[in-house]
């Protein structure tokens, strides 16, 4: 069987890909993330197009090194109105995000790319998130239970950050948690492999 390579150390994505049941590892990418993303921004992108080109980087720079593997990359970021909500690393850059998103709606963006010698498959999904009206106190308390700080949009949706929201509109709820599983099962059959070998 082929090797199987997630491209991230996102301990988020790692629980996705062992619903699987295959064999990988998960090695982070040799590429610059945030001077690529910077350098995207300068020329203007959009919130899909900085995902797309930064989910397709992270598996490349795998790629080329490990040559005979299918390597899995993927990102995630906000898009509110047309503005990149990325992760916010600390409380108060949480709270000023989860006041801005209060009562709205914004596009949380999910792109994956998978590489295999010669073969490339992309995807970006789009999940639609409705966001209750929250009283500041309501973001202050969230915020000290999940300490989402290392997540895009500052929301943990598979913790208390599901009780954020008013209506999610998605075709894949994994997507949300950081990976399309039915999307990547799907084209990881495509490319040989069983699913739930590794019992």
């Amino acid at each position: 069987m082929k090797k199987l390579i997630l491209g991230s150390t996102s301990v988020y994505r790692k629980e996705l890909m062992l619903k699987l049941g295959i064999p990988f590892e998960t090695i982070k990418p040799s590429c610059d993330e945030d001077a690529l993303k910077k350098n995207l921004l300068s020329q203007h992108k959009t919130p899909l197009e900085v995902a797309e080109s930064l989910a397709f980087a992270k598996a490349a720079s795998l790629n080329k090194e490990f040559k005979s593997a299918v390597v899995i990359g993927g990102d995630q970021l906000v898009d509110f109105d047309g503005n990149i909500i990325g992760k916010s690393k600390s409380h108060d850059k949480a709270k000023e995000q989860l006041q801005s998103m209060s009562g709205r709606t914004h596009q949380l963006i999910t792109s994956i790319a998978i590489l295999h010698e010669e073969q490339k498959y992309t995807l970006n999904h789009i999940s639609k998130m409705k966001m209750k009206k929250l009283t500041p106190s309501e973001i202050d308390n969230y915020l000290r239970i999940d300490l989402p700080y290392d997540c895009a949009g500052s929301y943990k949706i598979e913790r208390s950050g599901i009780c954020l929201f008013e209506k999610i509109e998605t075709d894949d709820f994994s997507a949300i948690q950081g990976l399309p599983m039915m999307w990547i099962s799907q084209k990881l059959k495509e490319l040989g492999y069983e699913l739930f070998t590794n019992q």
